[in-house]
């Protein structure tokens, strides 16, 4: 069974369609990138998924349950869980409490979870007493994960993590992706470096003007000639 599948979603804004019947799936453990160019619709789709839009027409299933329309706050309960581009931490609280807010829905102790964190970000560690507003870029990244990793996701979906990044911290963004999945996390990546995105992706769908123009391993999708020419600069 797949762990996400997107069917014939079309969506959008006010009376502007901007999905139009796309179709998405990621299995178990995947990391699943979505590329194309800037107004394709790939944060428009992680927002419907999310529940933050709601579909005029589609399904969204999450291991088998139909959770088209679902509110955040129920689909997070479920094991979905999504890290947006911006304001996706509490600047005036500390990493540790930021992480605890993670947590929001957990009953009893978040110790054992917070040090899963930890133990996978050290960073996170040692800065568990600065403000989030004091962390650099890739730290603040850092932490919107970990306040994902909180709740103990089967799937992460994460919007332009490296956007705004140096590339030194835009490549420890993407390591993070490595780490998720050798956690047994699945990952859907929406992520304006295309090309880096696809080589750490097991499979790969191209949007443009907001419907599927390709799919294939992400590996595929790199050696695939038009798709270099049309959406990888080659």
């Amino acid at each position: 069974m797949a762990l996400l599948d997107v069917t014939a979603l079309t969506a959008g804004y006010g009376d502007t369609t901007v999905l139009s019947d796309v179709a998405i799936t990621v299995e178990p453990g995947q990391v699943v990138s979505i590329i194309g160019p800037n107004g394709a619709g790939k944060s428009t789709l992680m927002k419907t998924v999310f529940g933050l839009l709601k579909p005029s027409k589609g399904t969204v299933a999450f291991e088998g349950r139909d959770i088209t329309g679902w509110a955040p706050d129920r689909i997070v309960r479920l094991g979905l869980c999504y890290v947006p581009q911006v304001e996706n931490t509490f600047p005036s609280l500390t990493v540790e409490e930021n992480l605890e807010m993670g947590a929001f829905t957990l009953r009893g102790s978040k110790r054992e979870r917070l040090e899963r964190v930890y133990d996978m970000f050290p960073d996170l560690a040692a800065a568990k007493s600065r403000p989030a507003g004091k962390l650099s870029g890739g730290q603040q990244h850092m932490l919107a994960l970990g306040l994902a990793l909180m709740l103990s996701p089967r799937l992460v979906m994460m919007d332009e993590p490296t956007a705004g990044l140096s590339p030194k911290f835009a490549s420890s963004a993407l390591e993070q992706v490595r780490t998720l999945r050798a956690a047994g996390v699945a990952v859907l990546l929406v992520e304006q470096n295309a090309a880096a995105a696809l080589q750490l992706s097991d499979w790969g769908y191209v949007l443009a003007s907001g419907q599927n123009r390709f799919q294939d391993t992400g590996h595929a999708l790199l050696d695939n000639p038009e798709v270099g020419s049309l959406y990888l600069g080659k």
